[in-house]
Protein backbone atom coordinates (compact mmCIF):
# COMPACT_ATOMS: atom_id res chain seq x y z
CA UNK A 1 0.00 0.00 0.00
CA UNK A 2 1.37 3.41 -0.94
CA UNK A 3 1.94 5.95 1.79
CA UNK A 4 -0.67 8.63 2.39
CA UNK A 5 -0.15 12.01 0.81
CA UNK A 6 1.97 14.29 2.97
CA UNK A 7 3.81 17.58 2.87
CA UNK A 8 6.71 15.99 0.99
CA UNK A 9 4.67 14.14 -1.62
CA UNK A 10 5.07 15.38 -5.21
CA UNK A 11 2.24 17.48 -6.64
CA UNK A 12 1.45 17.72 -10.33
CA UNK A 13 -0.14 20.81 -11.80
CA UNK A 14 -0.36 21.29 -15.52
CA UNK A 15 2.77 19.85 -17.12
CA UNK A 16 5.02 20.25 -14.05
CA UNK A 17 5.45 18.14 -10.93
CA UNK A 18 6.53 19.94 -7.78
CA UNK A 19 8.91 17.93 -5.55
CA UNK A 20 6.91 18.82 -2.42
CA UNK A 21 3.84 20.77 -1.26
CA UNK A 22 5.72 23.71 0.31
CA UNK A 23 5.21 27.05 -1.44
CA UNK A 24 6.93 30.34 -0.66
CA UNK A 25 4.01 32.75 -0.73
CA UNK A 26 4.31 35.97 -2.76
CA UNK A 27 5.64 38.63 -0.39
CA UNK A 28 6.29 42.22 -1.45
CA UNK A 29 9.83 43.39 -0.79
CA UNK A 30 9.24 47.02 -1.81
CA UNK A 31 12.84 47.10 -3.06
CA UNK A 32 12.45 47.74 -6.79
CA UNK A 33 13.08 50.91 -8.72
CA UNK A 34 10.91 51.58 -11.78
CA UNK A 35 9.68 47.99 -11.46
CA UNK A 36 13.07 46.30 -11.90
CA UNK A 37 14.04 43.26 -9.85
CA UNK A 38 17.41 43.61 -8.15
CA UNK A 39 20.09 41.50 -6.52
CA UNK A 40 18.00 41.66 -3.35
CA UNK A 41 15.28 39.64 -5.10
CA UNK A 42 17.83 37.16 -6.45
CA UNK A 43 19.19 36.50 -2.96
CA UNK A 44 15.77 36.59 -1.27
CA UNK A 45 14.22 34.01 -3.60
CA UNK A 46 17.45 32.13 -4.22
CA UNK A 47 17.94 31.44 -0.53
CA UNK A 48 14.47 29.92 -0.26
CA UNK A 49 15.26 27.78 -3.30
CA UNK A 50 18.44 26.59 -1.58
CA UNK A 51 16.18 25.95 1.42
CA UNK A 52 14.23 23.31 -0.49
CA UNK A 53 10.80 24.83 -1.21
CA UNK A 54 9.14 23.13 -4.17
CA UNK A 55 7.59 26.29 -5.55
CA UNK A 56 8.43 29.93 -4.91
CA UNK A 57 6.53 33.02 -6.00
CA UNK A 58 7.92 36.35 -7.00
CA UNK A 59 6.07 39.08 -5.13
CA UNK A 60 2.98 40.85 -6.47
CA UNK A 61 4.29 42.14 -9.79
CA UNK A 62 2.49 45.10 -11.31
CA UNK A 63 1.17 44.81 -14.85
CA UNK A 64 1.33 48.61 -15.23
CA UNK A 65 3.06 51.51 -13.45
CA UNK A 66 -0.23 52.74 -12.00
CA UNK A 67 -0.95 49.20 -10.80
CA UNK A 68 1.83 49.28 -8.19
CA UNK A 69 1.07 49.45 -4.48
CA UNK A 70 4.14 51.62 -3.88
CA UNK A 71 7.02 53.06 -5.93
CA UNK A 72 9.12 50.13 -4.68
CA UNK A 73 6.95 47.41 -6.23
CA UNK A 74 8.24 44.98 -8.81
CA UNK A 75 6.81 45.31 -12.32
CA UNK A 76 6.58 43.52 -15.63
CA UNK A 77 5.12 46.24 -17.86
CA UNK A 78 8.34 46.65 -19.88
CA UNK A 79 10.38 44.17 -21.92
CA UNK A 80 13.46 45.40 -20.07
CA UNK A 81 12.12 43.89 -16.84
CA UNK A 82 12.55 40.38 -18.25
CA UNK A 83 16.36 40.04 -18.02
CA UNK A 84 16.76 40.14 -14.24
CA UNK A 85 13.66 38.01 -13.71
CA UNK A 86 15.14 35.39 -16.05
CA UNK A 87 18.30 35.28 -13.95
CA UNK A 88 16.24 34.54 -10.84
CA UNK A 89 14.30 31.82 -12.68
CA UNK A 90 17.54 30.15 -13.79
CA UNK A 91 18.93 30.05 -10.27
CA UNK A 92 15.74 28.59 -8.78
CA UNK A 93 15.76 25.90 -11.48
CA UNK A 94 19.39 25.11 -10.67
CA UNK A 95 18.26 24.19 -7.14
CA UNK A 96 15.52 21.83 -8.28
CA UNK A 97 12.66 24.23 -7.59
CA UNK A 98 10.03 26.01 -9.63
CA UNK A 99 9.28 29.72 -9.76
CA UNK A 100 5.94 31.44 -10.23
CA UNK A 101 5.00 35.07 -10.70
CA UNK A 102 1.99 36.79 -9.18
CA UNK A 103 0.52 39.31 -11.63
CA UNK A 104 -1.20 42.16 -9.87
CA UNK A 105 -2.94 45.52 -10.08
CA UNK A 106 -3.35 47.45 -6.83
CA UNK A 107 -6.48 49.36 -7.84
CA UNK A 108 -7.52 51.91 -5.20
CA UNK A 109 -4.70 50.83 -2.86
CA UNK A 110 -2.06 52.18 -5.25
CA UNK A 111 0.46 55.03 -4.83
CA UNK A 112 1.10 54.39 -1.14
CA UNK A 113 4.14 54.37 1.11
CA UNK A 114 6.41 51.42 1.73
CA UNK A 115 5.43 49.77 5.04
CA UNK A 116 8.50 51.04 6.92
CA UNK A 117 7.70 54.60 5.82
CA UNK A 118 4.22 54.77 7.33
CA UNK A 119 0.82 54.45 5.68
CA UNK A 120 -1.33 56.16 3.12
CA UNK A 121 -1.15 58.09 -0.11
CA UNK A 122 1.99 59.67 -1.53
CA UNK A 123 1.94 62.27 -4.28
CA UNK A 124 4.13 62.74 -7.36
CA UNK A 125 6.62 64.83 -5.36
CA UNK A 126 7.44 61.64 -3.36
CA UNK A 127 7.40 59.25 -6.30
CA UNK A 128 3.66 58.57 -6.33
CA UNK A 129 1.17 59.08 -9.15
CA UNK A 130 -2.27 60.56 -9.71
CA UNK A 131 -3.88 57.99 -12.04
CA UNK A 132 -5.21 55.68 -9.30
CA UNK A 133 -8.14 53.66 -10.65
CA UNK A 134 -10.80 51.31 -9.28
CA UNK A 135 -14.24 49.93 -10.17
CA UNK A 136 -15.89 52.87 -8.39
CA UNK A 137 -14.70 56.24 -7.09
CA UNK A 138 -14.51 55.06 -3.47
CA UNK A 139 -11.34 55.48 -1.41
CA UNK A 140 -10.01 52.58 0.67
CA UNK A 141 -9.56 54.91 3.66
CA UNK A 142 -9.33 58.61 4.42
CA UNK A 143 -5.57 58.72 3.86
CA UNK A 144 -5.75 56.90 0.51
CA UNK A 145 -6.48 58.27 -2.97
CA UNK A 146 -10.03 58.72 -4.17
CA UNK A 147 -9.70 56.68 -7.37
CA UNK A 148 -11.11 57.34 -10.80
CA UNK A 149 -13.77 54.81 -11.78
CA UNK A 150 -12.56 52.78 -14.75
CA UNK A 151 -14.41 53.35 -18.01
CA UNK A 152 -14.57 50.81 -20.83
CA UNK A 153 -11.28 52.02 -22.29
CA UNK A 154 -9.62 51.74 -18.89
CA UNK A 155 -10.87 48.19 -18.41
CA UNK A 156 -9.66 47.27 -21.91
CA UNK A 157 -6.23 48.59 -20.96
CA UNK A 158 -6.17 46.42 -17.82
CA UNK A 159 -7.01 43.38 -19.95
CA UNK A 160 -4.18 44.20 -22.37
CA UNK A 161 -1.76 44.83 -19.53
CA UNK A 162 -2.41 41.39 -18.02
CA UNK A 163 -2.05 39.74 -21.42
CA UNK A 164 1.28 41.43 -22.10
CA UNK A 165 2.47 40.60 -18.58
CA UNK A 166 1.68 36.94 -19.25
CA UNK A 167 3.67 37.08 -22.50
CA UNK A 168 6.67 38.58 -20.67
CA UNK A 169 6.32 36.01 -17.90
CA UNK A 170 6.57 33.28 -20.51
CA UNK A 171 9.64 34.90 -22.04
CA UNK A 172 11.26 35.16 -18.60
CA UNK A 173 10.85 31.40 -18.13
CA UNK A 174 8.43 31.30 -15.19
CA UNK A 175 6.73 27.99 -14.44
CA UNK A 176 3.46 29.25 -12.92
CA UNK A 177 1.38 32.41 -13.16
CA UNK A 178 -0.86 33.46 -10.29
CA UNK A 179 -3.43 36.21 -10.81
CA UNK A 180 -3.83 38.34 -7.69
CA UNK A 181 -7.56 38.78 -7.02
CA UNK A 182 -7.37 39.17 -3.23
CA UNK A 183 -6.50 41.54 -0.37
CA UNK A 184 -8.53 44.51 -1.56
CA UNK A 185 -6.65 45.07 -4.81
CA UNK A 186 -8.29 45.77 -8.16
CA UNK A 187 -9.94 42.45 -9.01
CA UNK A 188 -11.12 41.90 -5.44
CA UNK A 189 -12.55 45.44 -5.58
CA UNK A 190 -14.68 44.34 -8.53
CA UNK A 191 -15.89 41.24 -6.63
CA UNK A 192 -17.24 42.98 -3.55
CA UNK A 193 -20.47 45.03 -3.39
CA UNK A 194 -18.71 47.16 -0.76
CA UNK A 195 -16.28 48.57 -3.33
CA UNK A 196 -18.14 48.00 -6.61
CA UNK A 197 -21.15 50.26 -7.10
CA UNK A 198 -21.22 50.06 -10.89
CA UNK A 199 -24.44 49.76 -12.89
CA UNK A 200 -22.91 48.39 -16.10
CA UNK A 201 -21.85 44.88 -17.14
CA UNK A 202 -19.08 44.93 -14.52
CA UNK A 203 -21.30 45.67 -11.53
CA UNK A 204 -24.43 44.58 -9.70
CA UNK A 205 -24.90 40.84 -10.11
CA UNK A 206 -22.38 38.21 -9.07
CA UNK A 207 -21.81 37.33 -12.74
CA UNK A 208 -21.01 40.94 -13.59
CA UNK A 209 -18.70 41.49 -10.63
CA UNK A 210 -16.51 38.48 -11.47
CA UNK A 211 -16.52 39.24 -15.21
CA UNK A 212 -13.24 41.25 -15.17
CA UNK A 213 -11.32 38.31 -13.69
CA UNK A 214 -12.78 35.85 -16.19
CA UNK A 215 -11.91 38.17 -19.10
CA UNK A 216 -8.38 38.59 -17.73
CA UNK A 217 -8.01 34.81 -17.56
CA UNK A 218 -9.09 34.56 -21.19
CA UNK A 219 -6.48 37.17 -22.15
CA UNK A 220 -3.74 35.52 -20.11
CA UNK A 221 -4.53 32.16 -21.70
CA UNK A 222 -3.87 33.67 -25.12
CA UNK A 223 -0.18 33.82 -24.11
CA UNK A 224 0.18 31.21 -21.38
CA UNK A 225 -0.47 27.44 -21.45
CA UNK A 226 1.30 26.58 -18.18
CA UNK A 227 -0.21 26.20 -14.71
CA UNK A 228 -2.47 29.12 -13.78
CA UNK A 229 -3.38 29.91 -10.16
CA UNK A 230 -5.69 32.58 -8.78
CA UNK A 231 -5.40 34.06 -5.29
CA UNK A 232 -8.69 35.13 -3.75
CA UNK A 233 -9.88 36.49 -0.43
CA UNK A 234 -12.56 34.00 0.62
CA UNK A 235 -14.35 36.65 2.68
CA UNK A 236 -14.22 40.37 3.37
CA UNK A 237 -15.04 39.70 7.04
CA UNK A 238 -17.64 42.46 6.62
CA UNK A 239 -21.42 42.42 6.37
CA UNK A 240 -22.70 42.89 2.85
CA UNK A 241 -19.34 42.09 1.28
CA UNK A 242 -17.75 39.19 -0.56
CA UNK A 243 -18.13 35.92 1.34
CA UNK A 244 -17.38 32.19 1.26
CA UNK A 245 -20.59 31.34 -0.58
CA UNK A 246 -19.64 33.62 -3.46
CA UNK A 247 -16.08 32.27 -3.33
CA UNK A 248 -17.37 28.74 -3.88
CA UNK A 249 -19.45 29.93 -6.84
CA UNK A 250 -16.38 31.65 -8.27
CA UNK A 251 -14.27 28.51 -7.75
CA UNK A 252 -16.66 26.50 -9.91
CA UNK A 253 -16.35 29.09 -12.68
CA UNK A 254 -12.56 29.18 -12.39
CA UNK A 255 -12.35 25.40 -12.66
CA UNK A 256 -14.23 25.68 -15.95
CA UNK A 257 -11.95 28.51 -17.15
CA UNK A 258 -8.68 26.53 -17.16
CA UNK A 259 -7.54 27.62 -13.70
CA UNK A 260 -5.43 24.91 -12.06
CA UNK A 261 -5.50 25.96 -8.39
CA UNK A 262 -7.02 28.57 -6.09
CA UNK A 263 -4.75 30.12 -3.48
CA UNK A 264 -7.15 30.92 -0.63
CA UNK A 265 -6.60 33.90 1.65
CA UNK A 266 -9.04 36.44 3.13
CA UNK A 267 -9.64 40.07 4.01
CA UNK A 268 -7.96 43.27 2.88
CA UNK A 269 -10.90 45.00 1.22
CA UNK A 270 -12.00 47.31 4.01
CA UNK A 271 -10.07 48.59 7.03
CA UNK A 272 -11.04 48.10 10.65
CA UNK A 273 -12.72 44.70 10.39
CA UNK A 274 -12.34 42.11 13.15
CA UNK A 275 -10.53 39.04 11.86
CA UNK A 276 -10.23 36.00 14.18
CA UNK A 277 -6.62 35.44 13.20
CA UNK A 278 -4.82 32.43 14.64
CA UNK A 279 -2.95 29.30 13.54
CA UNK A 280 -4.45 28.07 10.27
CA UNK A 281 -7.44 30.40 10.56
CA UNK A 282 -8.02 30.43 6.77
CA UNK A 283 -7.60 26.72 6.17
CA UNK A 284 -11.32 26.04 6.64
CA UNK A 285 -12.10 28.31 3.71
CA UNK A 286 -9.69 26.40 1.48
CA UNK A 287 -11.16 23.08 2.59
CA UNK A 288 -14.71 24.26 1.84
CA UNK A 289 -13.78 25.55 -1.62
CA UNK A 290 -11.98 22.32 -2.48
CA UNK A 291 -14.86 20.15 -1.27
CA UNK A 292 -17.63 22.09 -2.98
CA UNK A 293 -15.91 22.90 -6.29
CA UNK A 294 -13.44 20.06 -6.81
CA UNK A 295 -10.60 22.41 -7.74
CA UNK A 296 -7.17 22.02 -6.07
CA UNK A 297 -6.44 24.65 -3.43
CA UNK A 298 -3.62 26.17 -1.47
CA UNK A 299 -3.91 27.63 2.01
CA UNK A 300 -2.02 30.42 3.75
CA UNK A 301 -2.07 32.26 7.07
CA UNK A 302 -0.29 31.66 10.38
CA UNK A 303 1.06 28.27 9.28
CA UNK A 304 4.42 28.08 11.02
CA UNK A 305 4.95 24.52 12.26
CA UNK A 306 6.00 21.55 10.13
CA UNK A 307 3.53 19.16 11.81
CA UNK A 308 0.74 21.69 11.31
CA UNK A 309 1.56 22.03 7.59
CA UNK A 310 1.82 18.28 7.17
CA UNK A 311 -1.56 17.79 8.87
CA UNK A 312 -3.22 20.20 6.42
CA UNK A 313 -2.05 18.09 3.48
CA UNK A 314 -2.58 14.67 5.10
CA UNK A 315 -6.19 15.46 5.99
CA UNK A 316 -6.96 16.82 2.53
CA UNK A 317 -7.73 20.35 3.69
CA UNK A 318 -5.45 21.77 1.00
CA UNK A 319 -3.13 20.51 -1.70
CA UNK A 320 -0.39 23.09 -1.21
CA UNK A 321 0.71 25.01 1.88
CA UNK A 322 1.82 28.60 1.25
CA UNK A 323 4.30 29.79 3.88
CA UNK A 324 4.83 33.53 4.21
CA UNK A 325 6.28 35.26 7.29
CA UNK A 326 7.82 32.08 8.64
CA UNK A 327 9.85 31.88 5.42
CA UNK A 328 11.17 35.37 6.14
CA UNK A 329 12.30 34.18 9.56
CA UNK A 330 13.81 30.95 8.24
CA UNK A 331 14.75 30.58 4.54
CA UNK A 332 15.56 26.92 5.20
CA UNK A 333 12.15 26.14 6.70
CA UNK A 334 11.57 23.32 4.20
CA UNK A 335 14.84 21.53 4.99
CA UNK A 336 14.17 21.86 8.71
CA UNK A 337 10.57 20.63 8.28
CA UNK A 338 11.74 17.54 6.42
CA UNK A 339 14.18 16.70 9.20
CA UNK A 340 11.53 17.16 11.90
CA UNK A 341 9.06 14.99 10.00
CA UNK A 342 11.61 12.29 9.21
CA UNK A 343 11.38 12.89 5.46
CA UNK A 344 14.18 12.46 2.95
CA UNK A 345 14.93 15.61 0.95
CA UNK A 346 17.87 16.52 -1.25
CA UNK A 347 20.31 19.15 0.01
CA UNK A 348 22.59 21.42 -2.04
CA UNK A 349 25.89 19.64 -2.53
CA UNK A 350 27.61 22.67 -1.04
CA UNK A 351 25.73 22.07 2.24
CA UNK A 352 25.88 18.28 2.42
CA UNK A 353 28.46 18.33 5.21
CA UNK A 354 25.77 19.84 7.46
CA UNK A 355 22.89 17.66 6.21
CA UNK A 356 21.31 14.77 8.13
CA UNK A 357 23.04 11.44 7.57
CA UNK A 358 22.04 9.80 4.31
CA UNK A 359 20.88 12.97 2.57
CA UNK A 360 21.20 13.15 -1.20
CA UNK A 361 22.87 15.92 -3.19
CA UNK A 362 20.47 18.09 -5.16
CA UNK A 363 20.50 17.75 -8.91
CA UNK A 364 19.98 20.56 -11.39
CA UNK A 365 16.65 20.31 -13.19
CA UNK A 366 16.38 21.19 -16.87
CA UNK A 367 14.68 24.45 -17.69
CA UNK A 368 11.13 23.95 -18.99
CA UNK A 369 10.69 24.03 -22.74
CA UNK A 370 9.44 27.27 -24.21
CA UNK A 371 5.67 27.22 -24.27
Amino acid sequence: MSEATNLFSPFSTGAITLPNRVVVSPMCQYSSEDGFATDWHLVHLGSRAVGGAGLMFVEATAVSPEGRISPGDMGIWRDEHIEKLSQIVRFVHSQGGYLGIQLAHAGRKASTRRPWEGEGLIGPEEGGWTDVVAPSALAFAANYATPTALDDAGIDKVLRDFRMAALRSREAGFDVIEIHAAHGYLLHEFFSPLSNKRQDRFGGSFENRVRPLLEIIENVRMEWVGPLFVRISATDWAEGGWDIEQSVRLAVLLKNHQVDLIDVSSGGLVPGVKIPAGPGYQTGFAERIKRDSGIPVGTVGFITDSAQADHVVRTGQADLVFIAREMLRDPYWTLHAAERLGRRISWPKEYLRAAPTGSDARKTIPSPKKR
